[in-house]
């Protein structure tokens, strides 16, 4: 396929005007439909249903340990569910707090609680003059929400297939000592699929942070979500939280991870693991916020999967129902804009997103294209700290929610709005070096 780049002035208006009747007979189909955030489907949760059956009003309400779940105490969590969440992360259960139903929530908790009242003693960030975050981009918006909330700055630093860039990682951590955090989705990260290195993980356990209240922020999210059972092994990660005891830095992460897409979202078990020191501090904190967490809900997930190879068979499940739509996605990408010079994808091996790379100044234009037809995509910008993506390019596809025939549509939509607003973009281009060959004549 000849590349847009590389047709003439002439070609490019030609293809604008066969492109241009197209997308309006796709406004002409009323579609509405939504790829703006990493849903489960409908029959991903449909297949889950009977975790409502394990227990009932005649069920032993007792854990393992023989506590009544249905009363006080266990604030930090079932043993039982420490040891599957435990699992699902790769780390020890005594390692492991359980919380509520969601992990953005324990996120926000640990960022309020180092605003308001400090990390293991330091200074609380509220009195500092200057506290910053480091933000892999392309990112997750709900990260930076965060952050920016507490009016935390955020330093973007570029991802690549191995994971964030690391020279600058640690230029930044080891330099300055404002630098108070970074956001990391680990394995199969959003919205690009990438699984950190070995190489990286271990840079991670071995950084030198300027700051003592410096901690990784360590979104396990997508743990388990493998979309291709024999790539599994060439997609593992590495404990970072035992690669920082070898480190000598066994307090410098907060590991995050839930059930939200293994189970239910919204209706989950949300867990945080770290060392015991940092443990203690956020157990200190749950006395005064909480009487507990759902220990009922703690207890159900536990039955229900009964082991890791419970989990593991669930989420074969979960990939029978997403591995088709995203090769769907892919197939339709190369089809029609391999060689085109016009865009470029990831292809992962798990998570919930494919990342797409437009040309520079189009993200915004393409997903008001796919807007106004009835696609509704994540807002171009939302992978940036601010909403700002510098080169308007990012544009993040999840293609979980629609039905097979749904994301057909929808993605036959996308590609006409990537190859309209392309043209629309080199013809731009075309007439201002004309303007400018004009202006040098006429000089």
């Amino acid at each position: 396929m000849k590349a847009y780049k590389e047709r003439s002035r002439e070609e490019l208006l030609a293809l604008k005007a066969k492109l241009e009747k197209e997308y309006e007979d796709a406004k002409g189909k009323g579609l509405k439909l939504d790829m703006s955030r990493g849903k489960p489907s409908v029959a991903q949760l449909d297949m889950g249903m009977d975790i409502f059956d394990v227990l009932n009003s005649q069920s032993d309400m007792t854990s393992l340990e023989g506590v009544d779940v249905r009363n006080y105490g266990v604030l930090d969590g079932l043993t039982e569910a420490k040891h599957m969440m435990a699992d699902i992360m790769g780390v020890k259960a005594e390692n492991v707090i359980i919380y509520g139903n969601a992990s953005l929530n324990v996120m926000y908790d640990a960022v309020s609680s180092a605003v308001t009242h400090g990390v293991m003693g330091c200074t609380p960030w509220c009195k500092l003059d200057k506290v910053k975050f480091l933000c892999p981009v392309p990112g997750y918006d709900r990260h930076f929400s965060i952050t920016q909330y507490f009016g935390i700055e955020m330093i973007t630093v570029p991802m690549t297939p191995q994971g964030p860039d690391m020279d600058l990682v640690e230029k930044l951590v080891s330099e300055d000592e404002s630098v108070k955090g970074i956001w990391c989705v680990p394995k199969y990260s959003n919205p690009q699929g990438y699984t950190y290195s070995d190489e990286t993980v271990r840079r991670f356990a071995n950084l030198k942070p300027a700051a003592r209240d410096f901690r990784i922020f360590w979104d396990n999210a997508y743990a388990v979500h493998h979309l291709y059972e024999e790539k599994e092994r060439q997609e593992s990660i590495l404990d970072i939280l035992s690669e920082c005891e070898k480190a000598g830095n066994p307090d410098m992460v907060y590991e995050f991870a839930s059930t939200s897409k293994i189970s239910f979202s919204g209706a989950g078990v949300a867990a945080i693991a770290s060392s015991r020191a940092n443990l203690e501090c956020i157990r200190k904190t749950l006395t005064i916020q909480t009487i507990g967490y759902d220990k009922i809900n703690q207890l159900r997930h536990v039955r229900y999967f009964k082991d890791f190879e419970g989990i593991k068979a669930h989420m074969r499940k979960h990939a029978a129902l997403m591995r088709p739509k995203f090769e769907a996605v892919l197939r339709v990408l190369e089809e029609e804009l391999a060689g085109t010079g016009i865009g470029e994808w990831t292809r992962p091996n798990g998570g919930y997103f494919i990342s797409f790379q437009a040309m520079e100044g189009c993200a915004k234009a393409i997903v008001a294209r796919c807007k106004e037809a009835g696609v509704t995509l994540t807002a171009a910008g939302a992978t940036y700290p601010y909403g700002h993506d510098p080169e308007d390019s990012n544009i993040r596809i999840a293609p979980t929610y629609p039905s097979p025939e749904e994301l057909a549509m929808a993605t036959d939509l996308f590609v006409l709005c990537v190859k309209l607003v392309s043209v629309e973009k080199l013809l731009e281009e075309h007439a201002r070096d004309a303007s400018r060959f004009g202006d040098r004549l006429a000089g």
